[in-house]
């Protein structure tokens, strides 16, 4: 059951998140709604660099995965300290996946252990 807030006229509905700075807090601090839309928007800047890969050279898609990727998720990455293994492990996948993007080898491909 969800209050409405009447401030004069206006009605204001009552929301399960909010984000501050770009980090959704919920009302218990779980970290789940926050990393969930982190990876993504990840996954989505991801699928849009496997598109262009073969255009580009390594150390451009380097480049690009650390703006759209690993800054997103480095970003306020302190609140993740002390984070269950499920919420961290689906921000691993993000990593991974970037990792296999820049070293052009897919998912069940060996050699990922040299980037």
């Amino acid at each position: 059951m969800y209050i409405k807030l009447r401030l004069g006229n206006a009605t204001i509905d009552v929301v399960d998140a909010v984000r501050v700075l770009g980090v959704l807090i919920t009302p218990d601090l779980c970290l789940d709604k926050h990393v969930t839309a982190v990876s993504a928007k990840c996954y989505f800047q991801l699928r849009q660099l496997r598109r262009i890969r073969r255009s580009l050279d390594e150390e451009s898609v380097a480049t690009l995965v650390h703006a759209f990727v690993t800054s997103r998720i480095d970003y306020c990455n302190g609140r993740l300290a002390g984070a269950p293994k499920a919420v961290t492990d689906k921000l691993q996948r993000v990593v991974n996946s970037a990792a296999r993007i820049v070293s052009n080898t897919r998912k069940f491909d060996h050699g990922l252990t040299h980037v």
